[in-house]
């Protein structure tokens, strides 16, 4: 069946999308969707990314899916204003009648000597609750998204990190398996910071070794109560994703953090590289249909409606 005709099945659950983006290129700058020679990352070629997506483009790829709340995540914004990005999603839903989005996930480089002063001008709009600055780092070259490699180990990184305790905020953590060691190090450091591991922990390296790697950092990142996770991204690292080649992730994920604190999230419009809205949302509908009721709720809205305060 082809994606313009996927059959989509009422489920009956009310949903909140806790991971996605939207974008003006007429108004804001985003670098790597505007600069000539955009980067290349993990999950292939994006030029396809490289037009405006606005809220109501967002709304309607997500129709078919009784979508009621949604959490924007930051997407390479201008670096020159990381305030400016979270200025934009709360004017975008103040105008809009249901208030999409209805939560900001911000920017902030942690090390930085002006954090505490970047994080107060986040923190004046209403729909702020946390911030994400990606530290996935890998040998290969295009997989990598952070500068360097050893931010969750320097000090000043780490007192960034803490001052998100100080202002109620949560941290979105972005990285690779082998990472996840040293975040769960920090999780342990900072209890009273939210994590939350996005895009399933990214399971890029497929042989024996690297999903054992992935198996045993989620473990440990979960080992910490307040660390949750966010099953969204894998076609970023399955580009010919099917159900069945995305299902163990998903099972494991969930049966290793469980239900209260797994979530599914649509990663729009980066996850639309890799299959529509309704081709996602149907695989995960479909992977967990057997489980409980009680727990398919947590999944598709109770879990994100919790964590991201909404």
């Amino acid at each position: 069946m082809s994606e313009t005709t996927q059959a989509v099945v009422d489920d009956g659950i009310d949903k909140i999308d806790p991971h996605h983006h939207i974008w003006d290129l007429q108004r804001n700058y985003h670098p790597w969707l505007i600069d000539p020679n955009p980067p290349r990352r993990v999950y292939g070629d994006s030029t396809p990314l490289r037009h405006d997506y606005l809220i109501g483009d967002y709304l309607a790829d997500a129709a078919n899916q009784r979508i009621v709340k949604s959490v924007y995540l930051q997407c390479g914004w201008d670096p020159s204003d990381p305030v400016a990005e979270t200025r934009y999603v709360q004017e975008v839903s103040d105008a809009h009648p249901q208030g999409f989005p209805h939560a900001v996930v911000a920017h902030a480089d942690l090390d930085a000597d002006d954090v505490e002063t970047l994080l107060k001008g986040h923190c004046q709009f209403p729909l702020m609750r946390g911030v994400r600055m990606l530290l996935n780092w890998h040998e290969t070259p295009h997989y990598r998204w952070s500068a360097r490699p050893d931010y969750m180990s320097d000090p000043k990184w780490l007192r960034g990190y803490e001052l998100l305790g100080k202002y109620g905020l949560s941290f979105d953590c972005q990285l690779y398996p082998h990472q996840m060691p040293e975040a769960a190090a920090v999780a342990a450091r900072f209890p009273e910071v939210p994590m939350i591991v996005n895009h399933t922990g990214m399971p890029v390296d497929r042989d024996a070794a690297g999903v054992q790697r992935w198996r045993d950092g989620m473990t440990a990142l979960a080992s910490h109560r307040h660390v949750a996770v966010k099953i969204s991204g894998l076609g970023m690292v399955d580009h010919h994703w099917t159900e069945e080649s995305i299902r163990p992730f998903v099972r494991d994920t969930i049966e290793i953090f469980g239900a209260d604190r797994t979530m599914f999230a649509s990663n729009f419009p980066v996850d639309k590289l890799k299959g529509s809205f309704d081709r996602h949302y149907e695989a995960f509908k479909s992977i967990v249909g057997d489980l409980p009721l009680a727990d398919r709720r947590k999944l598709f809205h109770d879990t994100a409606q919790r964590v991201y305060r909404l």
